[in-house]
């Protein structure tokens, strides 16, 4: 087998991810929530793991979100 150059990289090139990222990421979900139509206190009160989730299923969130128009 070869002893080349991807044998000797070391994992330590890829940056670290920080907080202030992490907080930047977050915020802007919370944001695109209130963007496809939930409540800006409703995603306030959720979890940062919820928030994760529903983002990445905007079509879950509209149905929710007519849902709870329907039943008004």
């Amino acid at each position: 087998m070869g002893t080349g150059r991807t044998l000797r990289k070391e994992s330590h090139v890829r940056p670290c991810k920080t907080e202030a990222g992490k907080h930047r990421r977050t915020a802007a979900q919370r944001r695109r929530l209130v963007k496809f139509g939930l409540g800006e206190e409703e995603v306030k009160l959720m979890s940062a793991e919820n928030v994760r989730v529903l983002v990445q299923r905007p079509a879950v969130v509209k149905k929710m979100i007519a849902k709870k128009a329907e039943a008004k």
